[in-house]
């Protein structure tokens, strides 16, 4: 039986955070931080893509779990920008990058593009996220990470497979086609992987400690944590399928596991 999504508050307190947060190195932290950067305004893109398209949803099943993952995914937004203060408090300066992230990418691109392409590039960056979930969740990289950042990615991760399907669902109840799809896999991928490394960039100009011999002395690390190049071509060959939908992968036993484990207890998306 499919059930509207969790909405959790963590409640998380990013005061006792060290700089140097995952595995205790610069480097590798400036990679997580980046995509942190990236999140907040992600999340709200995502919501604002399936609002959109909600005129077209009739069942009323859908409509209680989109407001779940609406509420799932603005709670999301909430946590990782107060992470944000906890990096200004380590000296890093993040707004300028941010507002430019937010003029180009949803001011400018997001406004030139058609509402169900926008769409397309939500549901393949769910597919993308909740995939990148269940991988976080099962090969103990955050055991590295401090607990409280360790604890923040395992609740999103959990919550992304939770509500993996949502907004394919909108999509289909929409008229949204396979190649229409695949193109917002495409654009989704090309503009993760520029904004991220733009943020990357930012955040490393003002650490004089991520020299080029240290990103080369962290290379092997850094690339046994960040490059998930296997987990995300399997993804898209997954997608690319013209009969694909996320829930074909059973997954939410591994989400469900660590919800329950960490006492994550939720509240009905009415509460």
């Amino acid at each position: 039986m499919v059930v509207a999504p969790l909405i959790r508050r963590p409640g998380l307190d990013f005061a006792d955070v060290p700089r140097d947060w995952m595995m205790d190195d610069p480097v590798v932290t400036s990679y997580a931080n980046g995509l942190h950067l990236v999140f907040p305004e992600g999340e709200r893109f995502f919501i604002r893509s399936v609002r959109a398209h909600l005129d077209r949803v009739e069942d009323p099943t859908l409509l209680a779990r989109v407001k779940g993952f609406i509420g799932q995914e603005a709670m999301h937004g909430r946590e990782h920008e107060a992470s944000f203060r906890m990096l200004e408090g380590h000296g890093l300066e993040v707004r300028s990058w941010i507002a430019w992230y937010r003029r180009w990418a949803y001011d400018r691109l997001e406004r030139l593009a058609p509402a169900k392409l926008c769409l397309s590039v939500t549901i393949a960056l769910e597919h993308l996220t909740a995939t990148l979930g269940e991988n976080a969740l099962t090969d103990g990289l955050l055991d590295e990470a401090h607990p409280t950042m360790s604890r923040l990615l395992r609740w999103h991760a959990a919550e992304e497979i939770e509500h993996k399907s949502v907004a394919f669902d909108v999509y289909r109840a929409a008229g949204g086609g396979w190649l229409l799809r695949l193109f917002g896999m495409v654009l989704a991928l090309g503009f993760l992987l520029l904004f991220w490394s733009s943020a990357v960039r930012h955040l490393r100009r003002q650490d004089p400690r991520v020299t080029p011999a240290a990103i080369r002395r962290t290379q092997a690390r850094t690339q046994a944590v960040f490059n998930r190049g296997s987990v995300l071509g399997a993804a898209f060959l997954d997608y690319a399928r013209p009969g694909f939908h996320p829930d074909a992968r059973d997954n939410l036993a591994v989400a469900s596991a660590w919800l329950e484990g960490a006492g994550m207890a939720g509240i009905g998306a009415d509460g």
